[in-house]
């Protein structure tokens, strides 16, 4: 036989062009189209990979990264995995700040990516010197030769979208979307994606998800940062109790806030019936919508991309562990987990 072999030279060549999935049982009833951009189909099973690539290649041209360097990072997880990924094919070594908020299967897979992690307390303010903000930056005083990425304040997590992200979807729908509903944790995302997105038509509605506990709402509405919004919350890679510069509010329409629970059920409810296993920040996507179905936000011709984040591997400590949300009162008279159903035959 003769013919040129199929194949990529390593996993980074697979980042973005992630399919659009039409959604059909969990959007029954509810006007309009809806699809997910399931970015789960990246090589490290998350939209992050867009971002690691990007920032690490342009830090590489501009000399800032050589040969022999160390990455720094602060992450709920996804990030880290994604930068842990390309430091290994690209030979640099990788150290993140982690919360202890990230699923052990999280902190476990960043550890079986090489990466060195260090697991700080979620619950302290983001000037706390031991924050994952602050350990990171320590880390990158002490150690010589360090690239600190530096997600929350860097302008590329915007771009790495914008150049990606927001013209797939733009091509996928074939101009036609009316609403994007999408997370927003460092904002990113949705910042970038929505930018390309309102130049091609400003009429489209961006409507970001943000979680009980979190500042972004209402800093969105009153350009306040109130502390009295913080507090704990379950859900990983959503909201923040610090404003991020990767965040343009400005292109951002309107914020919807979901609970914990509500957004863990909505994620094992997409994986049961839409056969897409998803993570906790999906779920939350996902519950948003629903809660603008309630509020009219839709009509019978809109056409809604939601950002599907990550992939539900991450989350079996957490929502797919029936203990862990009996544990957290997630599990009531209606919903006991009961629709899981194992039979052990001996």
């Amino acid at each position: 036989m003769s013919g040129k072999i199929q194949a990529y030279n390593n996993v980074l060549e697979l980042i973005g062009e992630t399919p659009l999935i039409k959604l059909s049982k969990t959007v029954k009833g509810f006007p309009g189209d809806y699809y997910a951009k399931v970015e789960s189909f990246n090589p490290g099973h998350s939209s992050k990979d867009r971002i690691a690539l990007h920032i690490i290649e342009q830090a590489e041209k501009k000399g800032i990264l050589k040969p022999g360097d160390t990455i720094i990072e602060t992450t709920s997880g996804n990030t880290g995995f994604s930068i842990a990924m390309v430091s290994r094919i690209k030979g640099y070594d990788c150290i993140l700040a982690v919360s202890s908020k990230s699923s052990a299967d999280k902190i476990d897979m960043l550890k079986s990516m090489g990466a060195k992690v260090y697991v700080c307390p979620a619950h302290v303010s983001a000037d706390d010197p031991r924050s994952y903000y602050e350990v990171a930056k320590r880390l990158h005083e002490e150690i010589k030769d360090s690239f600190y990425i530096n997600q929350y304040f860097n302008e590329l997590n915007i771009e790495a979208h914008y150049l990606s992200t927001g013209p797939e979807i733009w091509k996928q729908t074939a101009g036609q979307i009316t609403h994007l509903v999408a997370c927003s944790g460092t904002g990113g995302t949705i910042s970038g994606t929505a930018k390309y997105l309102k130049e091609q038509n400003p009429a489209i509605k961006i409507l970001g998800v943000d979680a009980y506990g979190s500042v972004l709402k209402k800093y969105h509405e009153t350009q306040e940062f109130d502390k009295n919004e913080i507090y704990p919350y379950q859900i990983e890679g959503l909201g923040k109790n610090l404003i991020p510069s990767a965040t343009d509010f400005d292109v951002i329409d309107s914020f919807t806030k979901v609970k914990d629970e509500d957004a863990a059920h909505m994620a094992r409810k997409i994986s049961q019936t839409e056969g897409l296993f998803v993570g906790y920040t999906s779920g939350a996507a996902m519950q948003a919508v629903k809660q603008l179905v309630k509020e009219k936000e839709f009509g019978e011709d809109a056409v809604v991309v939601v950002i599907f984040p990550d992939h539900g591997s991450r989350y079996m400590s957490k929502i797919y562990n029936d203990q862990w949300m009996q544990d957290q009162g997630f599990f009531d008279s209606v919903s006991t987990g009961a629709e899981q159903h194992i039979e052990y035959i001996k």
